[in-house]
């Protein structure tokens, strides 16, 4: 029987000055480029993960202004699927004292330019897909994500 196992992600487009703020990490074995990005976890709303996941990456605190989209990938037949929500953000300030994430090496800003010359250490092909959609302008309003009141969570 298989079993199908979807991973909901968040990933954050965070530009200044024409540069993307990007974090070099380890994956697979390998260092990889990646948008501030990573799991939800429970009890949180997605623009609460792609907050935090953006700070715990890169110790840059964001405002969240739009959506950019619903990315769905599987690298491989067989493997998990990734249901990845990247988000717009505006920066607000940067705590350089802040120790990043377990596995992160470092945050950086890369311009497109530099983003597309090192399409290969991209940890996906989403890196750059997302990148090149908030290029060409689109924004969705955060409103047109709905989520139902839940009870707290018990610890």
């Amino acid at each position: 029987m298989n079993s199908f196992e979807p991973h909901i992600t968040v990933a954050t487009i965070v530009e200044q000055d024409g540069r993307f703020l990007m974090v070099r990490e380890h994956a697979d074995g390998k260092l990889v480029l990646n948008q501030p990005a990573g799991h939800v976890e429970a009890g949180e709303s997605l623009i609460q993960a792609a907050f935090r996941e953006t700070l715990e990456e890169t110790a840059w605190q964001v405002e969240i202004t739009s959506l950019l989209g619903l990315y769905i990938y599987q690298a491989k037949r067989g493997g998990g699927v990734y249901y990845r929500i990247c988000f717009v953000a505006e920066p607000v300030g940067h705590d350089a004292r802040q120790k990043l994430d377990t596995g992160i090496m470092a945050a950086e800003w890369l311009s497109a330019d530099e983003l597309r010359a090192c399409s290969g250490d991209h940890r996906g092909p989403l890196v750059m897909r997302c990148v090149d959609d908030y290029l060409s302008g689109r924004r969705l309003p955060l409103d047109v994500i709905y989520q139902h009141p839940w009870p707290l969570q018990k610890a």
